[in-house]
């Protein structure tokens, strides 16, 4: 019986270890989502400074702080 455990358990390290080697990105998978992260970055930055959005943040800005209390 100690060596059907043993073998068993031997098994289950081994499949652990062989799925652990798989898992992850890629360095390419990864230079392709810091891409994408960084265009999506500057898309929003072009929308939120934009001179309608701004002016619609400035606009809530001032409602907030003359808000009465």
């Amino acid at each position: 019986m100690y060596k059907a455990v043993r073998a068993r358990l031997r098994a289950l390290v081994c499949r652990a270890r062989a799925a652990r080697r798989d898992a992850g990105m890629v360095t390419s998978e990864y230079a392709m989502g810091i891409v994408a992260a960084v265009a999506f970055a500057v898309l929003l930055y072009k929308v939120v400074t934009s001179g309608q959005v701004s002016a619609e943040l400035q606009a809530i800005v001032k409602r907030a702080l003359s808000a009465r209390m």
